[in-house]
């Protein structure tokens, strides 16, 4: 499908007089400025990929001593130790040194950046559709645009304050009333069976993760359905549907693309979530969740716990070891990010197909 097929399908077309009107104004029809938009905008576009790929080389570069001392155990391995400072010798592995008893194993981690973000979205994408279609078609327009900048006002809150909000509030309520009560009535369940824990761990950064999460999708999702023609919710209405068979049975598949590409973005959010998870989680180190309530950590947020004790190592390995962790965590970013543009590709085809 060609750039002119794509517009003419999403309302807008280069013969549209509109459009000409504007492309004079801005006097994009002269060769000139044509020359200088293309190279202005190729120029940007080249900038954002290099900085993206810059980042990568020096991780990788950074962490290679690492990844040569490590090999699969930061993927494999449980046990995440710099090693006895204080002892003599050292240990040596593929050429490459650290202290006595050091071990880097990061898979306590990647579980917990992977349980963290899955249960926030679980919890985020309904009440995200939810709301963003509440604010289209259910809240009064005299008050919409009071509860539109109430949404962006909660996606601009700094990550900081969610986490003081969740040490204050959420973990003490999870650790005395939640967490309990939960595991006394509902401990034949294997997310609740076990120790309640004090409040910090899976579910208070899962709760604190939602939060930070549903404000972008409920902002992404309503640009989305504001953007589809109201033709669509209108016909689906002539027809004799609910309005709620017409937004879920008509709307809400017209701009499934955007809505799945809303997902991956918070998703992406919740994974690189570093600060306010690591106020809430328990910051637990070589030890997985029994539970829902108990501590667990992330890679986002070991990398900051950590960093202080890693610089006290003289060898320099914890320090590459943690890099080691950045570069997974990129790696798992740019993996969902291949899975979430191959999504939108197929529902493409299938709609070019339709």
């Amino acid at each position: 499908m060609t750039s002119i097929e794509r517009g003419r399908r999403s309302g807008v077309s280069p013969e549209d007089p509109l459009v000409k009107g504007l492309a004079r104004a801005w006097g994009l029809q002269r060769p000139w400025a044509q020359l200088i938009f293309k190279l202005g905008t190729g120029t940007t576009a080249v900038l954002s990929a290099l900085v993206v790929v810059l980042i990568c080389v020096f991780l990788t570069v950074f962490a290679w001593p690492a990844i040569r001392f490590n090999g699969w155990n930061i993927l494999t391995g449980t046990i995440w130790n710099i090693g006895n400072q204080y002892g003599s010798g050292s240990i040596t592995h593929n050429g490459y040194s650290a202290e006595p008893g050091a071990q880097f194993g990061g898979l306590v981690f990647i579980f917990g950046t992977l349980a963290t973000a899955t249960v926030a979205m679980i919890a985020a994408v309904p009440l995200a559709f939810l709301v963003s279609v509440a604010l289209v078609y259910r809240v009064p327009a005299r008050i919409r645009p009071l509860a539109n900048a109430l949404v962006e006002l909660m996606a601009g809150v700094p990550s900081v304050v969610y986490g003081l909000w969740g040490m204050v509030v959420l973990v003490p309520w999870i650790g005395t009333k939640l967490a309990p009560a939960a595991t006394a009535h509902l401990g034949f369940l294997p997310i609740f069976h076990g120790d309640a824990g004090s409040g910090n761990g899976l579910l208070a950064a899962s709760t604190i993760i939602a939060l930070m999460v549903i404000p972008i999708m409920v902002a992404t999702i309503r640009d989305v359905i504001n953007a589809q023609a109201t033709s669509v919710y209108e016909a689906s209405m002539a027809l004799g549907s609910t309005s709620w068979q017409a937004v879920t049975r008509a709307v809400l598949p017209s701009v499934r693309n955007g809505m799945i590409a809303a997902i991956m973005v918070a998703f992406g959010r919740a994974l690189g979530e570093t600060m306010a998870v690591l106020m809430v989680c328990g910051a637990a180190i070589n030890t997985y969740p029994q539970n829902i309530f108990q501590s667990v950590n992330t890679l986002a947020a070991v990398i900051v716990s950590q960093l202080e004790s890693a610089l006290t190592d003289s060898s320099g390995m914890a320090q590459r070891s943690l890099a080691e962790l950045a570069v997974v965590l990129f790696a798992i970013t740019v993996v969902l990010n291949m899975l979430a543009r191959g999504i939108l590709r197929g529902a493409d085809r299938s709609q070019e197909a339709q």
